[in-house]
């Protein structure tokens, strides 16, 4: 263990067969998720703490921190070759991303930002799918579970960690002062 996650990714790409360009596409969610990150932590430094004054398509109110996790992560996914678009729970219909992508990327950026402004935990959920043949639109999301590709969250709290799967096993990563993801916890299981 105590591979980076760049490390764990060519180890994914060389040993599992996993397309580079998927394992491009979870290392720019990571980079997204290490920029939320700081900005969590900073909270009112940042000046990114309480509401927003906008809504979201549920009719939840937006916090700060939602309307800023939400445009690193598309920020970061614009400029992902290998993402064709994203749907967020801060947006009404899909974000086009790279017209030649291959994948899609769904996500909550910031799950649970109502506690944000009393200092607990907060995360990112996100899934990684195929883009089906055609344009984009909204229904190009609306897959059945089987095709999901990778499926992770990273929780913001006293460390940041980052779990996801690419459905053969579950790994941990924790965010080091250096600003890279370590594996440190690998086949992660729910108990009996």
């Amino acid at each position: 263990m105590n591979r980076t996650l760049s490390q764990f990714l060519a180890d994914q790409r060389q040993s599992c067969g996993t397309d580079s360009a998927l394992t491009d596409t979870v290392a720019a969610v990571a980079a997204a998720c290490t920029d939320i990150s700081a900005q969590v932590r900073l909270g009112s430094l940042a000046g990114i703490l309480g509401e927003a004054g906008s809504g979201n398509i549920q009719g939840e109110a937006q916090k700060k921190l939602d309307v800023t996790a939400n445009r690193i992560l598309l920020d970061t996914l614009r400029r992902t070759p290998a993402v064709a678009g994203a749907a967020s729970e801060e947006e009404e219909h899909a974000v086009p991303c790279c017209p030649d992508g291959r994948y899609l990327v769904l996500f909550d950026p910031l799950d649970g930002s109502s506690n944000i402004d009393v200092d607990i935990s907060v995360g990112t959920i996100f899934s990684v799918l195929p883009k089906p043949e055609g344009s984009l639109n909204d229904e190009s999301f609306l897959q059945a579970g089987e095709n999901q590709l990778v499926a992770g969250y990273a929780l913001y709290g006293p460390q940041t960690l980052l779990v996801l799967t690419f459905g053969q096993g579950v790994h941990l990563f924790t965010l080091d002062n250096g600003g890279q993801f370590v594996e440190t916890q690998s086949g992660l299981r729910i108990p009996e």
